[in-house]
């Protein structure tokens, strides 16, 4: 009892009050978690997309000008793109083929939106390894089905930009476009 009473505390086996090292610790923690908050914020926001690189994820086309039967090269995220108004008869030809003998089998309304089966629109890089196709600009090779034909390997792919002959192993890629009227089109 004449120890307590000299130095004044209370026991700190009964647990009274907050001793000095339990502020401390408490101190210790919370800069340590202020100090993590402000290092990590910088960090994970400069791994978010910059304006330009947002601007980019997107490509509206004015379609108006494209005529049946013709096609158009436009760009989307720095790579090739084509548009193709189909006429009546490739969109025959491409729905006369037995989706069974296709490599990547897919059916021009696999392709295509409902309601405008005739505008396909697919990324202008070839499945093979990665060369710009011909046939989207006038007096191009168009293969030997008539769609596109890749001069580096040989790919020839159909109306519906199908791989029919050649190493190329799938499709040309149908990027995720939508109509934002009759006339533009927004790819991304």
């Amino acid at each position: 009892m004449a120890e307590e009473a000299v130095t004044g505390t209370p026991d700190a086996e009964t647990g009274d009050g907050v001793r000095r090292r339990d502020f401390i610790n408490i101190a210790a923690v919370s800069a340590a978690g202020v100090g993590g908050a402000a290092t990590l914020i910088p960090l994970v926001s400069q791994m978010s997309p910059s304006a330009d690189v947002l601007a980019a994820s997107s490509t509206e086309v004015d379609i108006s000008a494209i005529e049946s039967g013709q096609a158009i090269k436009a760009m989307f995220r720095k790579q090739p793109v084509f548009i193709r108004n189909l006429t009546g008869a490739e969109m025959e030809e491409a729905d006369a083929v037995d989706v069974d003998d296709l490599r990547d089998p897919q059916t021009l309304a696999d392709r295509t939106k409902a309601g405008k089966e005739n505008w396909l629109v697919t990324m202008g890089v070839c499945t093979h390894l990665g060369c710009v196709p011909l046939g989207a600009g006038e007096g191009e090779n168009k293969g030997e089905y008539g769609g596109y034909f890749c001069p580096c390997h040989g790919s020839h792919y159909d109306t519906a930009a199908r791989i029919r002959k050649g190493p190329a192993p799938i499709n040309l890629e149908v990027p995720e476009f939508e109509f934002l009227s009759d006339t533009i089109i927004k790819i991304g």
